[in-house]
């Protein structure tokens, strides 16, 4: 049999009660006494019990984390960094995967309400009104992770879609492209779809080359999105020379793509993915990428959550370019 509180109590010589004010760390007890039942809990081998901490703390030490798609290297990076962080505060995780149109969200939302969670992160997901409506309700700390809101003032943590999307643009125009294609989202994804095309639109635009809707196809992020993305730049403009694909996996998809074509990359056709997931230390050849720190993006998010009695401040954490080998200088 598992040992109990009682068993504690006995072996150290107090009350039941004592040893209960002991691990809730309320007051009227020696240090002695302390030290004497902490000895005794790490002799028998007692934990105590979460839910009965929980009502006396008014704590589950239980939190939330809601994304789109968690068998991406994207949300596993996240995903590892979260659960390291949680971990290290005594916190359990619960993972919802809301689905691509987030028709699970309020769904699970109200779920964790229920269960009196502590706090929530969202993940890559638009907060729509009714998320959002639904959050203030809870009044639980709320953090979000490579998404943004407006209307409902939640901090944040990202890096700069634009900005990221620009430099990784001018990245293959300074290796002398200027026939470049994108692998992008859909530009009615305004978390990271718009974002990244307005990035590659501002620098060829800054650096006076052409900006056409055919050089742009609009994906899901995922590998076979990037395939037939790159298929159609393929068809409509046979004339690129160099491709952004605004996601590492469409990245590949691309990869495959010019695989099965006989394109060689990058002595025919240079590509430039976007996270810096696993993935891209491990194509043939290897990726040239922006990377986006996730894992520590992940364990940030905790911290903001439960590392802080004030309210947390929204970070935008820098991104810089992992050259590899799938990018070609041209005169």
């Amino acid at each position: 049999m598992k040992p109990t509180i009682s068993d504690v109590a006995k072996k150290a010589g107090v009350s039941i009660a004592t040893v209960s004010r002991i691990l809730n760390g309320l007051p009227g007890y020696t240090e002695k006494t302390r030290k004497a039942v902490l000895n005794v809990i790490g002799e028998i081998g007692y934990k105590p019990n979460a839910i009965a901490r929980g009502l006396v703390k008014k704590h589950t030490y239980t939190m939330g984390v809601l994304l789109p798609n968690i068998s991406s290297r994207l949300a596993s990076a996240l995903l590892k960094g979260i659960e390291d962080a949680a971990h290290r505060l005594g916190y359990s995780v619960i993972i919802c995967n809301t689905d691509n149109d987030g028709k699970r969200t309020v769904e699970y939302l109200n779920v964790l309400a229920e269960k009196q969670i502590d706090g929530i992160i969202i993940a890559s997901e638009w907060l729509k009104d009714a998320y959002g409506e639904a959050l203030s309700a809870m009044k639980i700390p709320v953090v979000l992770v490579l998404t943004v809101s407006y209307r409902f003032q939640i901090p944040y943590i990202k890096i700069d879609d634009k900005q990221a999307a620009y430099q990784a643009t001018k990245y293959l125009i300074e290796k002398g492209h200027k026939e470049i294609g994108m692998i992008g989202g859909s530009a009615k994804d305004m978390i990271s779809g718009l974002p990244r095309i307005e990035g590659y639109k501002q620098a060829l635009a800054d650096y006076n080359l052409t900006i056409t809707e055919d050089r742009i196809a609009s994906g899901n992020f995922a590998y076979k999105s990037g395939i037939r993305c790159m298929e159609e730049l393929f068809q409509k403009v046979p004339e690129i020379t160099a491709v952004f694909a605004a996601s590492d996996e469409m990245a590949l998809g691309a990869l495959s793509f010019a695989y099965k074509k006989g394109i060689k990359v990058p002595d025919d056709l240079s590509i430039i993915g976007y996270d810096d997931t696993q993935d891209a230390e491990m194509t043939i050849p290897p990726l040239t990428t922006v990377h986006q720190p996730v894992y520590e993006m992940g364990e940030k998010s905790v911290e903001m959550l439960f590392g802080a009695k004030k309210a947390a401040e929204s970070i935008i954490i820098p991104h810089y370019i992992v050259e590899r080998d799938s990018v070609k200088k041209i005169n």
